[in-house]
């Protein structure tokens, strides 16, 4: 009987946990560790704070907790995907699943996956705990690419393809939304045949003519002096996350008072949107002057993912990381959301039209520019992924598998 008592106690602990950390989970993607508080998980699920402390001491613990949820199902899906002995078929896997999981999750049949790009956010000794795992879980999925057939691919570049493969999976949850849940197969096939094939036409060549950087700089004077300002925070926030980035170390980082700071800035909420802009302004440019070349569409996307990626590892970069977003209050986030949606519009416009010339494959154009700028944007970690990378070898390491395909030699 008392052990009977004790295996209900048990169940009911373990369910009331879970609730929490589905709760939590969906405050995490709102508003990221920052928002994330261990009062505002009590309401979602009908306790005190002092009732949500019996499962989880303080803040971090309950994030650290929620971010490990995404990492363990990462680390299935990883093996579930390696049990096939052939990349093309793992990758496929790896779209299915990941696109099977944010069904149910539509549905309400699952919780949520957790944005672990926010693991940065935590305070010691979690963030080491959770990132340690998730390195675990990355080596493993860059298994994928280690079979026979792709011992031509160095270290380096297997690496750099795990970052945009998971890249894609992570961002994919953004605009999943705007399907039914009955298209997401539909999805699934278009992602996978991109990812597996590129965008470029069968006898494309990868010789991208980017914009040279002067041309994408700032101007002199003020406009100069603010960019460096932008250029500094942008580095410290994709760096260290909203919170690490604080106003003292963006100060120090430019060798300025926090007066100074608040000269250029109101608040801090201010500077994430400043720099989310500078990010665009960035690439609207390097649209335009690619859209105003001679050459097929080709050559033009490629030459503006090209430039792209040499931006972020230019003195001039990087660019804005979208999981500051999480930072945001709620209208200023509606407003960066749009301007990212306007960013893509114009790569399915380009991509649209490169498909209508026959310099393009058909795929689906609003799909393939946002996985376009899920890799872009994840190029603002490459070197931390492949030390040593080169700007001018950027392209050819990490945009030209997305434009020509995962397995494109």
């Amino acid at each position: 009987m008392a052990e009977r008592s004790a295996r209900r106690a048990t169940d009911r602990y373990e369910r009331k946990r879970e609730d929490i950390l589905d709760a939590a989970t969906v405050i995490l993607n709102e508003r990221g560790v920052k928002g994330l508080t261990l009062s505002l998980a009590a309401t979602a699920v009908g306790l005190s704070t002092t009732s949500v402390t019996y499962y989880f001491k303080r803040k971090d613990d309950l994030a650290a907790a929620c971010l490990m949820r995404g990492v363990d199902w990462l680390a299935e899906a990883a093996e579930a995907a390696l049990a096939t002995d052939d990349s093309r078929a793992r990758v496929a896997r790896l779209v299915e699943l990941n696109l099977e999981r944010q069904r149910l999750t539509a549905v309400g049949e699952a919780p949520p996956l957790p944005i672990l790009a926010d693991i940065r956010a935590l305070n010691q000794p979690r963030r080491s705990e959770v990132f340690q795992a998730y390195m675990r879980v990355f080596r493993r999925v860059r298994q994928v690419f280690e079979t026979p057939d792709l011992a031509w691919l160095t270290r380096g570049r297997r690496t750099a393809r795990t970052l945009l493969l998971l890249e894609q999976l992570f961002w994919s949850a953004a605009w999943l939304p705007k399907y039914d849940v009955e298209d997401y197969p539909r999805v699934r096939e278009r992602m996978t045949d991109i990812l597996l094939h590129g965008l470029a036409a069968d006898g494309a060549v990868w010789s991208p003519r980017p914009p040279p950087m002067s041309e994408l700089a700032p101007g002199e004077g003020l406009e100069m002096s603010r960019d460096a300002f932008l250029r500094a925070a942008t580095r410290l926030i994709n760096t260290h996350g909203y919170k690490g980035a604080s106003v003292d170390r963006i100060s120090a980082e430019l060798n300025v008072t926090k007066g100074s700071f608040y000269h250029h800035n109101d608040a801090k909420d201010d500077l994430v949107a400043a720099c989310f802009e500078r990010s665009f302004e960035v690439i609207r440019r390097v649209q335009r002057l690619a859209m105003d070349r001679d050459g097929d569409q080709w050559s033009k996307l490629s030459g503006a993912a090209a430039a792209l990626a040499e931006y972020q590892l230019s003195d001039y970069g990087p660019l804005l990381r979208s999981t500051a977003l999480s930072a945001l209050p709620h209208e200023m986030r509606q407003q960066t959301v749009a301007d990212f949606a306007r960013v893509s519009d114009r790569f399915a416009s380009m991509i649209s039209d490169g498909i209508a010339e026959g310099s393009l494959r058909p795929v689906d154009p609003v799909i393939a520019a946002q996985m376009l700028n899920a890799t872009l944007n994840a190029g603002a970690e490459l070197a931390f992924w492949v030390p040593g990378v080169r700007q001018k070898a950027a392209p050819a390491v990490f945009v030209r598998p997305m434009l020509m395909g995962l397995f494109s030699a």
